[in-house]
């Protein structure tokens, strides 16, 4: 393994343990005390363009608005994942990184969204979007299964009871829950959240996950069945060329790095956990594309599959992840070693995004530093994996 890599994630450990995993946020502007006062806390329009002002700055306003860093969900549950690769990797350092999962279970349970089903989540910041309004933690399939994969994750690696346990409940959130748009033949595709119809493929794909992971241990026919539906209704709105669009609204058309990356492994993990075969010949598919059309010869990983910039840690994060899983471990360094050169700063964290004539150096916990935590470990994970099977 590039000793680069590994230098990069130790580095980026040790920032987001000084810092306690919180942080600020790309979408956090509406937790300035601001936007707690009349007009300003219903008035759609001006939060709207409130939250993109403080997201596009390329000057961080957020102690100008006494935005304060926070400890959102997902950041969690993508630490608690990294973790779990490095029990492995780091046998002796194993105890460390358990106790450090261990608190990190407590905090998810401590932040988990309230009446519902099954356990779930959402961010930690009130979210305006031009056709939704999702407030503070209420709960989205996204958030939700980002989280439940980290924690089948770390069951899988570590035995953790209790993190099996999490994904269990959160199925009923899934299944109860989410509304479900159903096509002609009865397949179905989740929605986004509890209180929108929206057809999102990579969403819907990771309420598919969760129940085929958690199908896996159970055999409960009920979740292989109803995953499976929901898979079938994705792979229906795969392109000729092996991609998907982000979703059916009017402007979700185009065709990003990261929520392929999304699909791809969700598709994944569902082959393997319910050895239903039906699907392979779209995950090849998709795969190949992938790998053809993300990834610059540098190892820059490009945001959209017909132009490059920003380059961005998310997308940069999920690629390891995708790559990683499919053994593409040469293209995976290059991009690892891209980012470190690039885009991390000397104090360890990961800036926010590079355009073509500037860089946002602004650190983002969930958003940069988490992603790019998750792909490093498993980076060195999979790598680790490979040389022992040879």
């Amino acid at each position: 393994m590039n000793a680069i890599v590994k230098q990069s994630l130790g580095s980026l450990l040790g920032y987001i343990e000084k810092e306690e995993y919180r942080g600020y946020d790309p979408y956090d502007g509406l937790t300035s005390p601001i936007f707690k006062l009349p007009f300003f806390n219903s008035n759609k329009i001006i939060r709207l363009y409130a939250q993109q002002l403080v997201k596009r700055s390329a000057f961080n306003l957020r102690p100008l608005l006494c935005i304060k860093k926070r400890l959102n969900p997902v950041t969690i549950g993508l630490c608690v994942q990294a973790y779990s690769y490095l029990t492995k990797t780091e046998p002796q350092n194993a105890m460390h990184h358990i106790s450090k999962i261990n608190f990190l279970i407590d905090e998810l349970e401590k932040v988990q969204s309230k009446n519902f089903s099954g356990m779930c989540w959402g961010y930690d910041f009130d979210w305006e979007a031009r056709y939704a309004k999702i407030p503070a933690y209420a709960p989205t399939v996204v958030a939700t299964g980002i989280i439940t994969n980290a924690l089948f994750e770390c069951y899988s690696l570590t035995g953790n009871m209790r993190a099996l346990e999490m994904c269990k409940s959160a199925v009923q959130f899934v299944l109860n829950d989410l509304n479900r748009t159903v096509d002609a033949d009865g397949d179905i595709c989740f929605s986004y959240s509890a209180n929108d119809k929206q057809v999102v493929f990579n969403a819907s794909m990771k309420g598919a996950r969760l129940l085929a992971q958690v199908y896996s241990v159970t055999n409960d026919e009920t979740l292989k069945d109803t995953a499976r539906k929901a898979v079938a209704f994705v792979m229906k709105h795969q392109q000729a060329s092996g991609a998907w669009i982000y979703s059916k609204s009017e402007v979700g058309g185009w065709v990003d790095n990261y929520h392929t990356g999304y699909v791809i492994d969700c598709l994944d993990e569902y082959l393997k956990c319910t050895a239903d075969d039906a699907f392979k010949p779209h995950l090849k598919k998709a795969v190949d594309y992938y790998t053809a059309n993300f990834f610059e010869a540098d190892g820059a990983p490009k945001f959209y599959d017909q132009k490059t910039f920003p380059i961005d840690c998310t997308a940069a994060g999920q690629s390891l992840l995708t790559l990683a899983r499919f053994n593409q471990l040469a293209l995976a360094e290059k991009v690892a070693a891209y980012m470190a050169a690039n885009m991390q700063d000397a104090g360890g964290y990961f800036y926010f995004r590079k355009y073509a004539a500037n860089t946002e150096k602004i650190s983002f916990m969930r958003w940069s530093n988490a992603w790019m935590f998750a792909g490093l470990s498993y980076l060195i994970y999979q790598n680790q994996a490979q040389l022992k099977s040879t």
